[in-house]
């Protein structure tokens, strides 16, 4: 029998509200659909918060870790990590590297589709980097870049609806389109990002099938930078139709470093909570000092400095990543916004599952869903965090 564990008195986010819930439960690994008589465990909340847990779908490190340090051990420390900051599920994120190492990251990520990490569960795959435009290749190395050919899709067996992968591709690359057709024929989902494209280039890319934008105005054309190359006429780049075209869902990096609190409502007033996600992108040095640390794998990868809570590259003069957890962009967000708490939840929660079409098993407190709780106090600190139905040890 499962174990059946009620939560009395709380405050619970719904995606479409905050509800005061005398009697909440979970039957084993999922949220209750009916409520028992009987509840083996009873926890009083006395009307402190229940949450989702997090989803994010861009993320490359963290806890002295990088998913490109390539080995079990390296992602079970990243998932940790992120764990203690609410994340309960998330896409691994890979950096530009050779055929060799992306295969072998792609190889961890599918041995974890039924394993646990003791931490944050993974849910997919997100294969970053070889695809991008060189020139918006950010603090990424230098070499590894691939023109994008629709017979790579080969190496991205392993995926599917359950466990999708994701795959980052500038549409203004030789070939994009093919590779872009070949991953969707196959039901692999394909973002933009890491782009100095047009407008007209982004609008081909959505008639091919992608649907999502890597992390909204960072390392993307706009009026301004493709005005460099032509003076006139002045033409729209990836920001500006991410922004106009609702059929793309995109991402912010709300750590209160990448963006300010102008651009973050910028974001939310063009998107809204059902097409943009909070992600982190970060890297290994969460929860560690500042100081100089690689991003990618370990003695292989760019040396960047942690300072200031961000990324930034040794001469800093330019950002390089995220070193936040996902608690703090949803705090950032709702400060920035002044919105309600339920719809930045959503953004961190519901909105990241259905991009990645996995809605129907996580992002929301709904009966039938696993069972990935935070419980919070009234400033979102975290009082216990559960993953499928058992709470993890806090420090």
């Amino acid at each position: 029998m499962d174990r059946i564990v009620e939560f009395r008195n709380a405050s619970v986010v719904f995606p479409d509200r905050s509800e005061s819930v005398e009697r909440f439960q979970i039957h084993g690994e999922r949220i209750a659909e009916r409520l028992e008589a009987r509840p083996d465990e009873v926890r009083d909340l006395e009307g402190r918060f229940l949450l989702p847990g997090f989803v994010d779908l861009h993320v490359h490190g963290g806890g002295g870790a990088d998913f490109m340090d390539l080995t079990p051990e390296a992602f079970g420390t990243v998932c940790r990590t992120h764990a203690k900051h609410g994340t309960t599920s998330l896409t691994p994120t890979s950096t530009v590297a050779n055929e060799v190492d992306t295969a072998r990251f792609l190889e961890i990520c599918r041995s974890f589709r039924e394993e646990s990490t003791g931490g944050a569960r993974i849910v997919g795959a997100h294969h970053y980097g070889p695809y991008f435009s060189p020139e918006a290749r950010g603090c990424h190395p230098t070499t590894g870049f691939q023109s994008p050919d629709a017979i790579h899709v080969d190496a991205f067996d392993g995926f599917d609806d359950s466990f999708p992968l994701t795959v980052t591709i500038a549409p203004e690359l030789p070939n994009a389109e093919a590779l872009t057709l070949a991953c969707r024929a196959r039901g692999i989902r394909v973002n933009i990002g890491h782009s100095f494209a047009t407008m007209e280039q982004v609008e081909a890319a959505i008639g091919w099938g992608a649907r999502h934008v890597d992390h909204l105005f960072c390392a993307m054309s706009d009026r301004a930078r493709l005005r460099q190359k032509q003076t006139f006429p002045m033409r729209a780049g990836v920001m500006e139709a991410t922004l106009y075209h609702d059929e793309l869902t995109t991402e912010v990096i709300a750590d209160g470093k990448h963006l300010n609190d102008a651009l973050l409502r910028i974001a939310w007033k063009f998107k809204g909570p059902d097409r943009l996600s909070l992600v982190t992108d970060s890297m290994r040095a969460v929860d560690l000092p500042d100081g100089e640390y690689w991003f990618g794998p370990e003695g292989r990868g760019e040396r960047i400095r942690k300072r200031d809570g961000v990324g930034v590259t040794l001469d800093g003069t330019a950002l390089a990543s995220g070193v936040m957890g996902l608690d703090h962009g949803v705090r950032t967000m709702l400060r920035a916004t002044g919105a309600p708490l339920h719809e930045v939840v959503r953004s961190a929660s519901l909105t990241p599952a259905r991009i990645l079409g996995l809605d129907r098993e996580i992002g929301s407190l709904e009966p039938g869903k696993r069972a990935d709780i935070l419980v919070t106090d009234a400033n979102l600190d975290f009082l216990e965090i559960w993953i499928d139905g058992s709470p993890l040890e806090l420090p």
